[in-house]
């Protein structure tokens, strides 16, 4: 038996820290770090089956040859050689902005993720990815209101008596902030959830309050408002670590209770008991997740939201405060610089293109203000014909036949289904790397607990070896996997208690913001000066405000949250998670059920002008009335009807970030 530290490489707050053993090459046992502090021994039900995810039979454990058309998924085994030479003598042929990498986080590893890669494609002159499909609508609103991304420390909700849980089903996507919720409300704290949703999380709160999607800036608005007409404020915190308070001050007095419960749809007493609570009850905090941010004004909506503590000065107290991503305390000791090497694109400005626009990126011609045509798409740790909005358009653009594109994978995906080359790629269990976490304030080293599976190599690796029959000498492509994940902190991180344990706690204030002390050029929270606008709610793209004709064709709001047993797109294609989610589910509202004749367990389908998407009908509560939770996201070739719920989001951004807006469309739905 021969057991190695580990950490989850999954896109969750978590970042668990864990421990695999092994017999051999066989895999007996992964488990939660019980010294953790965040992990506390347990693992989510998706991760502890990671050993069934990487012995999987349809594992890529060979480099495949795409042999019949774009999107068939036929291709033939080719040794690592044929097609890296094949690969490094396309991408020389072409000018370096017609390159395209395609990355998120597949991986969060710091070396698997953009480490080595970044290297290569900033030494080629690549263009550059603005990775913004799921958090960069919250990560800039953070940056204007605090700085950076920070917030609480997930063991300080422990000591709060109100919890506000806002856009976030915690039991499936925060399982470790779900553990200190209910420790707090053991010792007598209450639970809010405020969510379009009554998911698992919202059924086991103490109230449910279920606005209308992309009207959380409205309910901050509302609270703001209660606040100051009522003088739940506190006046000294607000002088001395809030610039623009007054401006905002102006603006929230436009929205009484009234206003707010009309464009939420909720009651008055909804909005003026929730403000009442959150003044007098303390401490009070905020779970902010990232649910809410994508619409078209999630960006203003969470610049609202931070700016809530700030008002009753909850950030003096122990438990007080707000957290939506703690990754901009990481950010701090990471050597980002050595493990990306940006001087190596050697004064060169390549465009930077947006990943939620890729099918308008792909469908474009060469220009003078674009550059040349993107002929060359290598994507890895992500599946973006499966999570892009209005997917259709995704897979029309990876079908070109003139687009050479390389995926590097674990599986045959909808997005591998249309690649040239498939190169095997090692899971988390196989190779090294370094992690930080958006929801916890510990670092954490992934050492590999097995040889890898067949003829897998690391994305690093990949990298690497392109590197070298591209001609490039440089030293830093010498780098082994162990180095970089070794060397990707600096000093303030204990490099041999990292190594002796596997993690490191950051030595940060338990109080981070009890006298100001924000990022931001002032040290104080913004609501808004010279350089940063006063938010403001911001409508839905689709809805009866702002389109109102499209609002009468396609009269219910569309939101898609994460189906429980998967993780995006990943793991979907594990048999026994796959077993347990069941069909696709679309929950539909009994009154708007009844109003089309859908009985529940009947197979639907719901719709609007980009497409289709098929699923079984869950009629009840969970969704609230004009409301219809498509829960994704389903690789398309699993999914009914060969579409996922990306085929009815659409293109419309959001207000800062540019992030994809989808819980924000318009659909209606008919029996099958």
């Amino acid at each position: 038996m021969h057991t190695v530290h580990a950490a989850c490489p999954h896109d969750c707050p978590d970042t668990c820290a864990m421990s695999v053993t092994t017999e051999g090459e066989r895999i007996v046992r992964i488990q939660g770090r019980a010294d953790h502090p965040s992990t506390a021994g347990v693992l989510c039900t998706k991760v502890s089956r990671y050993a069934e995810r990487t012995d999987h039979p349809e594992r890529v454990l060979t480099p495949l040859k795409r042999v019949g058309r774009k999107g068939e998924g036929r291709f033939e085994p080719v040794s690592w050689d044929e097609a890296l030479d094949a690969i490094a003598a396309r991408l020389q042929a072409l000018p370096p902005e017609a390159v395209l990498p395609y990355s998120y986080a597949g991986t969060m590893g710091l070396v698997q993720g953009d480490g080595m890669a970044a290297r290569f494609f900033h030494r080629l002159g690549a263009s550059l990815l603005d990775r913004t499909i799921c958090a960069s609508a919250g990560a800039l609103a953070l940056k204007q209101s605090y700085g950076a991304s920070v917030g609480m420390h997930l063991e300080a909700f422990a000591q709060s008596r109100l919890i506000l849980i806002w856009g976030s089903n915690a039991i499936g996507a925060n399982l470790h902030f779900w553990r200190v919720a209910q420790e707090a409300k053991r010792a007598g704290a209450r639970l809010v959830a405020i969510d379009p949703r009554r998911s698992e999380t919202a059924e086991k709160c103490h109230q449910h309050i279920a606005l209308r999607p992309g009207t959380d800036g409205a309910l901050a608005l509302g609270l703001m408002h209660e606040l100051i007409v009522h003088d739940w404020l506190d006046h000294d915190y607000l002088a001395r670590h809030v610039e623009g308070w007054p401006a905002l001050r102006e603006r929230a007095l436009q929205w009484p209770p009234a206003r707010v419960a009309a464009t939420c749809g909720l009651t008055e007493a909804e909005v003026q008991d929730l403000a009442r609570d959150y003044a007098h009850t303390r401490p009070a905090a905020i779970r902010l997740n990232y649910g809410m941010q994508r619409v078209h004004g999630g960006g203003n909506a969470v610049r609202l939201i931070t700016l809530l503590p700030c008002l009753t000065g909850a950030w003096r107290e122990a438990g007080g405060g707000l957290l939506l991503s703690a990754s901009g305390w990481a950010k701090r000791v990471v050597r980002a610089d050595w493990l990306q090497r940006p001087d190596l694109l050697a004064g060169r400005t390549p465009r930077t293109l947006n990943m939620s626009a890729l099918a308008d990126w792909l469908q474009r011609d060469a220009a003078p203000d674009f550059g040349p045509r993107v002929q060359a798409l290598i994507v890895y740790n992500a599946n973006p014909m499966a999570v892009l909005p209005d997917s259709r358009r995704v897979a029309q653009a990876l079908a070109r036949e003139d687009l050479f594109t390389v995926v590097l994978e674990h599986f045959l995906t909808d997005t591998a289904d249309h690649a040239d080359y498939v190169l095997p790629a090692t899971t988390q269990l196989e190779h090294w790397d370094a992690h930080t976490s958006y929801g916890h304030t510990s670092v954490l080293l992934n050492e590999p607990a097995i040889a890898p599976r067949g003829q897998a190599r690391s994305n690093a690796e990949v990298f690497r070896q392109l590197a070298a029959r591209m001609g490039y000498t440089d030293a830093c492509f010498a780098d082994s996997d162990e180095a970089m994940a070794r060397g990707a902190f600096s000093a303030e991180v204990d490099a041999a208690e990292l190594a002796r344990q596997g993690w490191f706690q950051l030595p940060l204030p338990a109080q981070p913001f009890a006298d100001g002390g924000f990022f931001t050029p002032s040290g104080k929270a913004v609501a808004c000066n010279a350089d940063v606008p006063l938010p403001d709610h911001v409508p839905n793209h689709e809805c009866a405000e702002a389109t109102p004709a499209l609002a009468a064709r396609y009269p219910l709001a569309l939101i898609t949250p994460p189906s429980r047993h998967f993780l995006n797109s990943t793991f979907v294609n594990v048999k026994s998670l796959r077993d347990m989610e069941g069909e696709p589910q679309v929950e539909i509202h009994p009154h708007d059920a009844a109003a089309r004749g859908i009985a529940d367990g009947q197979h639907v389908r719901v719709f609007n002008d980009r497409g289709e998407y098929h699923g079984v009908a869950r009629v009840g509560n969970r969704a609230r009335p004009g409301v219809v939770n498509a829960l994704g996201v389903w690789w398309r070739k699993m999914g009914w009807a060969g579409t996922n719920v990306n085929e009815l989001t659409h293109g419309g951004l959001t207000d800062l970030g540019g992030a994809p807006s989808f819980h924000d469309a318009l659909v209606d739905v008919a029996p099958l």
